[in-house]
């Protein structure tokens, strides 16, 4: 029995990454492949260090060279090796060979797995920090389906060898977190930083599939991502799916639309539309290359308290169902948000906002916390060629219409405004539709919430449908439960 000292807290402590390593090789059951490229094979190293090993590995191996990689994996359509593609190629072609290799008949009870990674670390020049993709597909039942978890990371230390280290921890961690803590993918999430810190490494994409995961919604993984502070935005798909944001944001023309989009209303589609057409007649505008991006933040979600999962989901499924790519986001002001695309693209970009969007950017208030006030944010939003498409206001008392040529910003704001005015980074949007102005999101949410009729015109046709079908099926579900008395 420990001994306590008076004073003594309590405090929850992770096994270390040794005890990690010895518990998976102790485990005669777990057996497997460790394939990984371009940083060493760091994960493997704390496997053979904490001794037993011989139990768990069945190979290691790491294809450093092109041409092996290729031979191995084959060749990719970009000739790229650090891709999701590359490491679901590594994971499926090793655990083939293992099921080929390892005969049942002689091993009945043996779990096999497969961990791979392959990154690419930070370069001579000390330009790019570096990133990679890791992953594990493994079983819990002998002769079972395969599990996966896949995982996309960003290196934030400046040197290759602690890159290294921390790749090593990161990739034991997801081993023991995948037989340890499956039956709790946020758990998973925690456990993937035991003995790193955020500011060592970030994920900004993360994957589950498989028969232990059908009820997980990779959604909900993203949002955990960016609500316990592992990266700053996450993005998912129309199909719903998670996406790496480097690869959808990529030298793109990007087009963003903030909102609460609770729900999504015409207003939304028209702001969307309106903006889009602009954004599409601009000189230095591909059509073909637009990433259009419907972003909520964070303090969005948390505008009523704690973030309502079920809430959020509703969001992103109305959003996904109208043909949408979402981006959930940490970023409370715009020159973030932009600074952030800025990382994956130098085209112009564009951000579609209503009059109090706009008047809120030009309030000092939300500067304070830099040492160059209001004038670093503005250098920050507005240096990148940057649009901003001004959607109009409609007072609901007085039916003024508010635009840019007569918004009231703070006096002291007003020759900055006229500057950015004057100098075309703020465009009317003219060609709106006049008649769903006064429609809000937040008097249509109260609507619905009250069983009231109407608010079906002021949502996109599908939209409204898809909310007719959820009510009703609430309806349904709180009837049956009052019958059978819960």
């Amino acid at each position: 029995m420990s001994i306590t000292i008076m004073g003594d807290k309590d405090f929850e402590s992770a096994l270390s990454i040794k005890d990690k390593s010895l518990r998976i090789n102790l485990n005669e059951n777990i057996y497997g492949t460790f394939a990984e490229i371009g940083a060493g094979q760091e994960t493997v190293r704390n496997f053979f260090r904490a001794g037993g090993s011989s139990g768990t590995i069945a190979k290691t191996m790491s294809a450093y060279d092109k041409d092996f990689s290729d031979a191995i994996y084959g060749i990719e359509e970009n000739r790229r090796y650090v891709t999701e593609s590359r490491l679901q190629k590594m994971l499926d072609h090793e655990t083939n060979l293992i099921e080929e290799r390892i005969h049942r008949s002689k091993h009945p009870n043996k779990l096999f797995f497969t961990y791979g990674n392959t990154v690419a670390t930070i370069d001579f020049a000390k330009r790019y920090k570096g990133h990679g993709w890791v992953g594990i597909k493994y079983q819990l039942k002998p002769k079972s389906e395969y599990n996966k978890i896949a995982l996309h990371i960003r290196f934030k230390e400046n040197d290759a060898r602690l890159q290294q280290n921390t790749l090593g921890t990161l990739g034991t961690n997801l081993i023991y977190a995948a037989y340890y803590a499956h039956n709790n993918p946020k758990q998973i999430l925690n456990e993937l930083y035991d003995h790193l810190h955020k500011d060592q490494i970030e994920i900004d994409t993360i994957n589950f599939s498989g028969p232990v995961f059908k009820e997980v919604d990779n959604r909900l993984m993203s949002l955990q991502l960016v609500k316990n502070g592992m990266t700053e935005a996450v993005m998912f798909a129309p199909d719903g799916n998670n996406i790496l944001p480097a690869k959808a944001l990529y030298k793109k023309n990007i087009l963003a639309l903030r909102g609460s989009f609770r729900p999504v209303t015409k207003v939304n589609m028209d702001i969307y539309d309106t903006a889009l057409e602009l954004f599409e007649k601009e000189k230095k505008v591909k059509k073909e290359n637009i990433q259009a991006v419907f972003e909520i933040t964070l303090s969005n979600l948390r505008s009523e308290g704690e973030i309502n999962e079920e809430d959020f989901m509703d969001r992103a499924k109305l959003l996904c169902s109208l043909g949408h790519t979402v981006m959930i986001s940490n970023f409370q002001e715009y020159y973030k948000l932009v600074e952030y695309f800025s990382n994956y693209t130098k085209e112009r970009m564009g951000l579609a906002m209503g009059v109090n969007n706009l008047i809120d950017v030009f309030d000092e208030k939300y500067y304070r916390h830099l040492s160059g006030g209001i004038l670093e944010a503005f250098g920050k939003l507005f240096f990148k060629d940057l649009r901003v498409y001004l959607y109009p206001y409609k007072d609901p008392k007085t039916e003024k219409v508010t635009d840019s040529d007569n918004l009231k910003v703070h006096p002291r704001m007003k020759e900055l405004y006229k500057f950015f005015k004057h100098n075309g980074r703020v465009v009317d949007i003219e060609n709106y539709d006049k008649n769903i102005l006064s429609i809000f999101s937040r008097d249509i949410l109260q609507k619905i919430s009250n069983g009231e009729n109407g608010w079906q015109e002021a949502l996109p046709e599908k939209t409204a449908k898809m909310i007719e079908e959820q009510e009703l099926f609430q309806r349904e579900y709180k009837k049956t439960s009052e019958k059978v008395g819960f």
